[in-house]
């Protein structure tokens, strides 16, 4: 199988930022904690640094529902964070976008596709319908 994967991740990324409300600096935290099961505030802060700046990063995406704390801080050991089964799942979409699933053409379930939106939502909309015929193209063409 080709490594091509990364053909629509633009496309991908600004569909999941656009349907869940994130920045990009927020996903890519997301998907740098997505391997750590459990973390520490220094373990998120260690990836952070490479980030623009944002005081509030770690408090919003607790506050937003992304991350949860896994264990409170107790005398000798520190407060551990997970992501929550909400981010998890987001996550577990994108890969599968980026593998081959078809993007939501829909606007009840893809905000690009509403009426009144962006002239840079009506770009992607496109990309994204024509990112699907190609998939469908190579489902069709693909032994199974």
């Amino acid at each position: 199988m080709d490594s091509d994967y990364l053909k629509y991740w633009r496309v991908v990324r600004y569909f999941i930022k656009a349907k869940h409300g994130l920045r990009t600096s927020d996903l890519d935290m997301l998907l740098f904690l997505k391997s750590e099961e459990y973390f520490s505030k220094e373990k998120y802060e260690e990836y952070e640094n490479i980030l623009s700046w944002d005081r509030n990063r770690f408090n919003n995406l607790i506050k937003n529902g992304w991350v949860e704390v896994f264990r409170k801080r107790k005398t000798k050991s520190k407060t551990i964070y997970t992501l929550t089964v909400k981010c998890k799942r987001v996550l577990n979409s994108l890969y599968k976008k980026l593998n081959g699933e078809e993007m939501p053409s829909s606007p009840s379930y893809n905000p690009m596709f509403k009426r009144n939106v962006s002239f840079s939502d009506k770009i992607y909309r496109n990309m994204i319908v024509k990112m699907n015929e190609v998939i469908k193209q190579q489902q069709h063409h693909s032994p199974k």
